[in-house]
């Protein structure tokens, strides 16, 4: 974390005992130990012969941004085959034969570290995900390492090889489809409003006039402020100038009195809620969005391989890890609490 929540974290954490909250989230994220450098990867063409399969497949070919529609539908068809790109992960030796993840380390139950559990290990709902990716590719869960980064570096992180890919509850979006490649959606969701209890605020509606509200940088959850503004669905006096690196800052400067209101997705708003019972959604959900693993444009093999982990997992796992980390927050009968129906493309 960085900046004014990086010097609140340092006073906060000399008083901290157990779970407390966010405050206990951000002591933990300065405490973070250092991530060691990634060998560059290296990236290439998937198969254009790998096997194709799954339910609801649909013909076309790799969309472009600008004709982009639905995204969470532009992906491939989930194969088991071996390419390219995976092959080349499978080749690193050593102790370097991992699968290298960029995820989050403070979203509560999706990726983060409890302080009151022996060593702090990454744990959450995103983190059992990616525990099942390195599982079906190199055969051990533990196979796997994780990179902590910031919501606006989940994309370079890719495009630069710093990762395999991101699994960082990343939104599939037009926009991103021309930067980045995804696999089929593993959640749905959608962009919420948080606010104190005791808020005037009451949603995504005029309430919000004058109104300081913080996202982070390179959400989703900013461009749409950014947009809605423009065509007046958000009053032209809402203040969306407060942006952070981490989605968990927003909720610090909300505590701290420096804003009145965040704009995220309605999953980690909710966790965020029951970190801090002085809080809460209001409103329902604006949007309708959806979760995709995020993967270098060109690995094919890799895209077509972490589809086919999808299915298996949808069959057997995903409703567990559901259970474990989101239905206290997010309900057992509620839209997320099922893997979305994936449909893909199939490359020509």
């Amino acid at each position: 974390m960085e900046g004014g929540v990086t010097m609140w974290a340092r006073r906060a954490r000399a008083g901290l005992r157990g779970w407390g909250g966010v405050a206990a989230m951000a002591a933990v994220c300065a405490l973070a130990l250092a991530f060691v450098l990634l060998l560059p990867l290296t990236q290439s063409r998937g198969a254009d012969d790998a096997q194709t399969g799954g339910q609801g497949v649909a013909e076309g070919v790799h969309a472009r941004a600008e004709d982009c529609k639905d995204p969470q539908k532009q992906t491939l068809s989930p194969s088991a085959a071996d390419g390219p790109t995976i092959e080349a992960i499978k080749n690193r030796t050593g102790a370097k034969r991992k699968l290298i993840v960029g995820v989050d380390q403070n979203s509560y139950r999706w990726g983060y570290r409890d302080p009151n559990n022996e060593g702090a290990q990454l744990e959450g709902f995103d983190i059992d995900l990616a525990h099942r990716i390195a599982a079906d590719l190199l055969g051990d869960p533990d196979a796997v390492q994780f990179k902590a980064i910031p919501t606006d570096q989940r994309i370079p992180a890719i495009q630069d090889g710093r990762v395999d890919m991101v699994v960082r509850t990343m939104t599939i979006s037009c926009a991103r489809i021309g930067e980045v490649a995804f696999s089929a959606p593993y959640f749905q969701t959608g962009q919420q409003v948080l606010a104190p209890k005791s808020s005037t605020v009451t949603g995504y509606d005029g309430s919000l006039a004058g109104k300081r509200i913080c996202t982070a940088a390179g959400s989703t959850a900013y461009t749409t402020l950014e947009e809605d503004r423009r065509t007046g669905r958000l009053p032209a006096s809402a203040d969306i100038s407060t942006t952070v690196p981490n989605q968990l800052d927003c909720l610090v400067r909300l505590q701290l009195g420096e804003v009145d209101a965040v704009v995220t997705d309605g999953a980690l708003a909710a966790s965020q809620a029951a970190q801090d019972p002085t809080v809460e959604l209001k409103g329902k959900a604006f949007t309708t969005e959806f979760y995709g693993v995020a993967m270098k444009k060109d690995a094919d093999d890799l895209v077509r391989r972490v589809n086919q982990t999808l299915v298996d997992y949808g069959r057997s796992g995903w409703q567990t890890s559901y259970d474990t980390w989101l239905s206290a927050t997010l309900g057992k009968d509620s839209t997320a609490s099922k893997p979305p129906a994936p449909q893909y493309l199939r490359t020509s």
